[in-house]
This record gives structure tokens, sequence and C-alpha cells, in this order.
């Protein structure tokens, strides 16, 4: 799944974005699979609602939120080269390239690319945590009411449970991004309810 290079879309471009029909009428023909879909538009809303909470503009809100809507896009249908087909896309559509590098970097460790800013470390810190999240409100009778990070981090000691999300790196994420797993988890457990709304 390696990459093999760091750069990525064009500077001239920046500021340059799919509109929320084009992004959707894309998931649409790349992704069939309801649950990916919701994982997508979940870490989206995180990072939205992130940037939101920093104070940046609506442009820079949106911005947050492709790369969050987009990441798996290609997950499905690619899986092997997951992430070149997402990235070649939208290199040919001229995207910002900070969405572009943001979706390159949220797998270092398979794609060998670092997060370098702050969406990029944003956008990792919240892709297997929001999954990991969503899988416990699953099991729990009232889903994300009343949910305590406590409960989140008792689960995420249980490696059987949900275990294909990578605890290496949601810690990996949360260090880089200078940010306690506690506090992700509280604002994951804040925001992502209303994904979906």
């Amino acid at each position: 799944m390696k990459l093999n290079r760091t750069e990525f879309g064009n500077p001239s471009n920046k500021g340059n974005v799919l509109s929320e029909t084009e992004a959707f009428g894309l998931l649409e023909d790349w992704v069939e699979n309801d649950k990916l879909i919701v994982h997508m538009r979940q870490v989206g809303h995180l990072l939205r609602s992130y940037a939101t909470k920093l104070g940046f503009s609506e442009e820079d809100q949106y911005r947050w939120f492709l790369a969050g809507l987009l990441h798996d896009a290609d997950w499905e249908k690619w899986p092997e080269t997951h992430c070149h087909k997402i990235i070649e896309e939208l290199e040919k559509r001229e995207i910002d390239p900070e969405i572009i590098h943001a979706i390159a970097s949220h797998g270092p460790r398979y794609f060998g690319v670092e997060p370098v800013s702050l969406m990029d470390k944003m956008l990792y810190a919240f892709d297997e945590l929001s999954g990991f999240v969503h899988a416990y409100s699953l099991m729990r009778p009232n889903g994300y009411e009343g949910m305590e990070v406590k409960g989140v981090k008792k689960r995420l000691k249980d490696k059987t449970f949900a275990a294909q999300v990578s605890r290496e790196d949601i810690a990996d994420a949360s260090a880089r991004a200078a940010i306690p797993v506690e506090e992700l988890i509280q604002f994951v457990i804040d925001h992502q309810a209303r994904a979906l709304d």
C-alpha cells in the first residue's frame, strides 16, 4: 500500500474543493458498503467539528470535512491499493493538496506518509478511534447516551473487542497530535452521535 511519494496535488490548486454533491456522488459510485459510508461520514463530521472548535472559517471547516469524508473512498473496491485511487482521482480533479495530503497520511505505517499539518494529524487521530467508539455504541442499550471515557478505555484494553481496530495507531496518533487519548475519546463521544443527522 506504500504510496512511495510525499508530495501530493498541485500547490496552485489550494482552496479547490469538491461540492458536497460531487463528494457524495463519488461515494455513491465507489462505495456500496453502508457501514463504510457511515464511518466516513462520522470521521468527516468529527473533523469539521474540530475545525469549528478551533474557530476556523467555514471554508476551512468544509475542507476538513472533505478529508474525513473521502479518506476511505477507495477501500472497498481497491483494498490492495487503498489510498492510491482516491489520491489520483482528487489530483485529477485539481483538489486542494492539503486535503489530498491528509488522506495520504491517515495511516503512516501503511502508506509511508507522515502526518504533518494539523488536518493530517487529526484525521489520523479520529480515524481508528471513531470506528472503535461507534462499535462500542452499537453494543450499548442507549448507544452514545451516557457513554463515558472510562467505558471506552476499558474496551480498548480488551483486545478481543473490535479486534481489527489498531490500538497502536490510536496511541501513535494521540502522541503525534499531542492530545491525550482521553480527550480525543471525549470529543468523539460528544460529537459523533450527531454525524448522521
